[in-house]
């Protein structure tokens, strides 16, 4: 799929490396659309990638004074589990959690979903209702851009081809502020949005000062709906206010008929969504549509660069090697450079446990852990590989000794067809290894970013707590 793919240790070597390639190079980081794209064929200039995966210090959410600061590489699980966020930027951690599901949370980074720049993409309504900014970097030196100014059209950016988003910035929520982001999908979980949206007040006593509405999915833009906004201005959040704003909302986008929903259904929706975000706002309950301890499948370093981080960069094309450690054992492999994680692992390792069901990230049937994270294989290109902790499910057994999860899989009898067993197995036992005593929500969580074609979830289900069990010895 490229020709050169470049694992860089510093940002400056990132930034070197877009300036040398320019419009043929991209940044990788989680590449959950830029793998999907370019093995659709979409990307046919795109011939270098530069992986900053393995820079230490991108991965980080800092608050200064009041105001919040996302690295490039905070990925939507970071986002969902920081109690900073939950608290003072709950819009942005609720739409974090509803990204997909734990493998892609995984890797997915906020930063690509902006620069990826769909309406339908759940962090960008959130950002610009908290009057986000971004700040892009180049070897030339640094800009800060408004997020509500980033965009130029559909999918389309102010960023020049050899800059790279290096922070997203935004002031924190204060105490007489509150937020919510609300989502309609067609599932419960991987769902990309038929309508989002994002709504932040500024009140004194019971009314509203400031109001920022924001909508996705319903222009070729995510849109603030000014009129929407200054119809709150000076109002209390009483039916009748809630009634006239969300009609407000409803007449302003002219939203497109597409695959998801109807236009019609879209603007309906729209309504129904900003009524909802207002009650939720005037109930001012403590219910941050957040679970406490969810199941994250991220390993003890929780999806951060720690002991991975590459003290030098690594230069891949067709002739490189790719030196890695799998299932404890030490691989050297000289093909495949060009491949996806999935199809190295199984055309050039060997190891055929991992399966290919979509390709595209929504099945679960290709999950592994990549240094200690769960993630699907399909949407990892295989030089990240290199230097790199893999564990496949051939991984599981120890010995002779089926691991729990494996075990009460035979026990509850929890296999069908076979075929998404691989990917269960794997975020089973990463569930337990996490909580070893999971609730039923935590088990539907880590599950969640997988599908089985024989609806066999219940015994699945059961298995997942044998196996909690069986891991405790009871």
């Amino acid at each position: 799929m490229w020709q050169q793919f470049e694992s860089v240790s510093t940002l400056t070597e990132a930034l070197e490396q877009l300036d040398a390639h320019q419009q043929s190079a991209r940044i990788i980081a989680g590449g959950t659309d830029l793998m999907i794209e370019m093995e659709h064929g979409s990307r046919p200039d795109l011939t270098t990638l530069i992986d900053i995966t393995r820079v230490p210090g991108l991965d980080t959410i800092t608050q200064h004074g009041d105001s919040i600061r996302l690295g490039p590489l905070v990925n939507h699980n970071h986002v969902a589990g920081s109690q900073l966020l939950i608290e003072r930027a709950l819009p942005l951690a609720q739409a974090s959690w509803q990204v997909g599901a734990p493998q892609i949370r995984n890797r997915a980074t906020v930063a690509g979903n902006l620069i990826t720049g769909s309406p339908a993409n759940d962090t960008i309504a959130p950002l610009i209702a908290l009057d986000a900014s971004v700040t892009l970097a180049s070897v030339d030196g640094e800009r800060t851009v408004a997020l509500s100014d980033f965009y130029t059209g559909l999918r389309r950016t102010v960023m020049q081809p050899n800059e790279m988003l290096i922070s997203i910035d935004f002031p924190a929520l204060a105490a007489n502020e509150r937020g919510v982001f609300l989502k309609l999908g067609l599932r419960r979980a991987q769902a990309i949005s038929v309508v989002n949206a994002a709504v932040v007040l500024t009140f004194d006593g019971d009314t509203v000062t400031q109001a920022r509405v924001v909508l996705g999915s319903v222009a070729p833009t995510v849109i603030r709906i000014t009129q929407a906004e200054q119809a709150l201005i000076g109002k209390t959040l009483d039916d009748a206010t809630i009634r006239e704003v969300a009609r407000v909302a409803a007449s302003v986008p002219t939203p497109i008929d597409d695959v998801r929903s109807t236009a019609t259904y879209r603007s309906e929706m729209i309504k129904v969504l900003v009524a909802r975000a207002l009650r939720i706002l005037a109930a001012d309950d403590d219910d941050t549509g957040v679970p406490q301890q969810p199941a994250m499948l991220w390993g003890v370093n929780q999806a951060h660069v720690a002991d991975n981080a590459l003290k030098q960069p690594v230069s891949h094309d067709a002739n490189a090697t790719i030196e890695t450690t799998i299932n404890g054992e030490a691989y050297t492999v000289t093909t495949g450079q060009d491949k996806s994680l999935l199809d190295w692992l199984r055309e050039d390792a060997g190891l055929k446990g991992a399966k290919e069901g979509c390709a595209e990230g929504e099945c679960g049937a290709c999950t592994v852990y990549l240094d200690g994270a769960a993630v699907m294989a399909c949407m990892v290109p295989a030089p990240r590989a290199h230097g790199a902790d893999i564990v496949t499910v051939e991984g599981l057994q120890e010995d002779e000794t089926l691991h729990p999860i494996q075990q009460a899989f035979v026990n509850q009898a929890a296999v069908q067809c076979g075929y998404c067993t691989p990917g269960f197995l794997m975020s089973g036992a990463k569930l337990i290894e996490e909580h070893p005593q999971p609730t039923l929500e935590q088990i539907q969580q880590s599950i969640s970013g997988n599908l089985c074609r024989c609806t066999g979830y219940y015994a699945i289900i059961n298995a997942m707590k044998e196996a909690a069990a069986l891991a405790q010895g009871s």
